[in-house]
Formats: structure tokens, C-alpha cells, sequence
């Protein structure tokens, strides 16, 4: 890697997003959509593209998803979890028969065979918990009576992946599925223990990283969350939801410190992470797939503003906090790609990258929108 042309791409880089971010904020809109285009301008085939910078962006894409997770983790309790996981039980079961349901029809009529059919129904089930993160931030919904169940079908959605990829896994392999099943479930199962902490462990540990220098707490706070989400990441639970789960765990004091010593990191390391999306697309080779991933996305922004709208309903909100809820969990992301990439890597049709990357952008970029307007 040549790290002069490195340092130029990413500064070039840096000043565009810069540019479309005032722009989005003088029009009122998220600055995600905005985000998610602009890594088709610089990705491959498209009118800038970046090459050696590529190593930092991969890296800065994760540590993005990391901060989105880990401070969203920092406004909710061990105990406002469990609580709202156990009143959404059944909206979880909903959420995974509407939306996974589009991906198995479409994958048999597209003629991929079960196994096809099933990676695309996990395409088509779990959201975006980095795009849906930063939304809630950005329109000032953190707060908000539906946002808390909307938290929540993020977390099962990624507790259900993280069974889901490595019995999916093992099976694109040739091997047994016992192995993934076993590896997917140890992984829920330390999900499961963090979540059951009390709340004096919370307490402990939020002293045991306090520092009086900021510049130690913040340095600490990365470590350790940097850590959890490669622990995590090693028994196939989302390095995402590692970082959460270390962010439920800190309270009080140390909990609102984090939070103003993250946010610039957060949001500059987000960008990217929205950016990383559309570098390796040739935006050309959408358009073949497009129609299919036009008509996935209806069928898929449909399903999921239905189980949202419901969920939310169900939990004591009003019709509007549930039209919020709704549109926030429309966009598809990070899974959907990995996912695709896992199954092609396995032999499944190659026409699943295209019509996945088009079906993300679709859904991501009028997700956000959508939530914008729906007020």
C-alpha cells in the first residue's frame, strides 16, 4: 500500500462527506442516505474510485458499527432490556415469519434450492443495526416510548444471526450442522448471561473504569469495547452487539462521560461505515438485477414496517410512535451483506451479490428517508 495515494484518497474522501453532510443538514434529512450513495462514487467502477485506502476504511467501517452500538448501549439498562425483550416475544416471532417469508419465495421462483432460498430469507429478515443506530440519533429518538422495542428486534434479530451464519456456514462447508448449531448456541448463551446481569455488576464495573483523566477513560472505553466485540466476533455473535452489550453494562457517571468523549468518534467513523457499503459495487452491475431487488425491497420495507407498526402497537404506543417504529426498521445492512458474501464464497448462485447490494441500498437509502418524514 502506496501511503501517499492512501492519505489522498481518504482526505478526498473526508472533504466529500464533509460536503454532503452540511448539505443534508440544511435540507433536514439524515445524512445516511447521502452516506450510502456516495460509496458507489468511490468504489469500483464508479467516478473516484479509492484503492490503497481501501485497508482503512474496511477497519474503519467496523470500529463505525462499533461506536454506533456501544454508546446506543449506554442509554438502556441490563434491566430495561430483559424487560422489553420479554414483552416482545411474540413480535419477534411475527417479525421473522413476515420477513423472512419474501427471501424463501423468491429464492425457490429464482430456482436456488433450499439451502439458496434460506440464505435469502436471512437477507430479507434482519435489519441494519448501524444504519437504524445512527438514524435514531440523528432525528433525536433515543428517547422516544417506541424506540426501546425497536432496540430490541435489533437484538434478537442479531441473536437469530448468530445462529443462523454458522449453521449456514458449515452447511455451504459440507459439514454436519450440529457444529454450527453448537457454536450458534454457545454464543446466544453468552449473549443471555450478559443481558442477566444485575444491576450492582453494572455499577462495579462502571468504577472499575472511571478515571479522573478523560484521556484514560477514553482510551479504556476503546479498549474494552474494542475487545468484548472481537470476543464476540470469535463465537460468531455480532461484533456489533459485543460492543452493545459492554455499553448496557456501564451506568451513571462513567456512562455520561463516554458519551461526550465518543460522539465525534462515533459520527466521523460512521461515515465511513455507510461508505464502505458501495466500494467493491460496480454501480453498472445493479442494473441487471435491479427489478428483482426493486420488487424484494417492497415486499421486504412492507413486511417490516408490518411487524414494527404491530410490535410497537402492542406495547402500549400511539399510532404515530408506531408509524416511527415501523419506517425506523426498514433498513436492511451490514448482515444482509455478510451473509451474501458467506453464501457466494459457498457456491450459491453469484447473482445473490448484485440483487443484495441493490436491495440494501434501496432499502437503506428510502428507509432513512422515510424515517425522516414520519414524524
Amino acid at each position: 500500500m502506496r501511503i501517499d495515494i492512501a492519505l489522498l484518497e481518504l482526505g478526498a474522501m473526508m472533504i466529500v462527506l464533509a460536503t454532503l453532510g452540511r448539505i443534508a443538514y440544511r435540507l433536514g434529512l439524515p445524512a445516511v442516505p447521502f452516506y450510502l450513495v456516495a460509496g458507489l462514487f468511490f468504489g469500483n467502477g464508479g467516478l473516484i474510485p479509492v484503492e490503497e485506502a481501501v485497508a482503512f476504511v474496511d477497519i474503519g467501517a467496523s470500529l463505525g458499527v462499533i461506536f454506533l452500538l456501544f454508546m446506543l448501549g449506554l442509554e438502556y439498562t441490563p434491566t430495561e432490556l430483559r424487560q422489553s425483550l420479554a414483552t416482545n416475544r411474540l413480535s419477534h416471532v411475527i417479525d421473522i415469519v413476515l420477513n423472512a417469508t419474501p427471501g424463501v419465495v423468491v429464492g425457490l421462483l429464482l430456482g436456488w434450492g433450499p439451502l439458496g432460498a434460506t440464505i435469502l430469507a436471512g437477507i430479507t429478515y434482519v435489519s441494519s443495526s448501524g444504519v437504524i443506530a445512527k438514524l435514531l440519533v440523528d432525528l433525536g429518538r433515543l428517547g422516544n416510548r417506541e424506540t426501546p422495542g425497536i432496540l430490541s428486534t435489533l437484538v434478537i434479530e442479531d441473536l437469530v444471526m448468530a445462529v443462523f451464519l454458522p449453521v449456514v456456514a458449515v452447511l455451504l462447508a459440507g459439514d454436519s450442522a450440529v457444529a454450527g448449531v453448537v457454536s450458534g448456541l454457545v454464543a446466544l448463551s453468552i449473549v443471555l448471561a450478559v443481558i442477566a446481569l444485575p444491576a450492582r455488576a453494572g455499577q462495579r464495573a462502571s468504577r472499575f473504569v472511571d478515571a479522573e483523566s478523560g484521556e484514560v477513560l477514553l482510551i479504556s472505553l476503546l479498549g474494552i469495547a474494542l475487545l468484548v466485540a472481537g470476543i464476540a466476533e470469535y463465537f460468531h455473535v455480532s461484533y456489533a452487539i459485543g460492543a452493545f452489550l459492554v455499553g448496557i453494562v456501564l451506568s451513571g457517571q462513567v456512562a455520561e462521560r463516554a458519551r461526550e468523549l465518543l460522539e465525534p468518534l462515533r459520527d466521523s467513523f460512521a461515515a465511513i461505515f455507510f461508505v464502505s457499503f458501495g466500494l467493491t459495487v460496480d454501480p453498472a452491475s445493479l442494473v441487471e438485477f435491479l427489478p428483482i431487488a426493486l420488487l424484494l425491497a417492497l415486499i421486504g420495507g412492507a413486511s417490516k414496517f408490518g411487524s414494527g407498526y404491530w410490535s410497537a402497537r402492542r406495547s402500549g404506543s400511539s399510532s404515530k410512535g408506531a408509524r416511527r417504529a415501523g419506517v425506523t426498521l426498514i433498513p436492511r445492512g451490514e448482515f444482509s451483506i455478510v451473509l451474501a458474501g458467506i453464501a457466494i464464497a459457498g457456491g450459491v448462485n453469484a447473482d445473490l451479490g448484485p440483487i443484495t447490494v441493490a436491495y440494501v441500498l434501496i432499502l437503506a437509502v428510502g428507509g432513512s428517508v422515510l424515517a425522516r418524514f414520519v414524524a
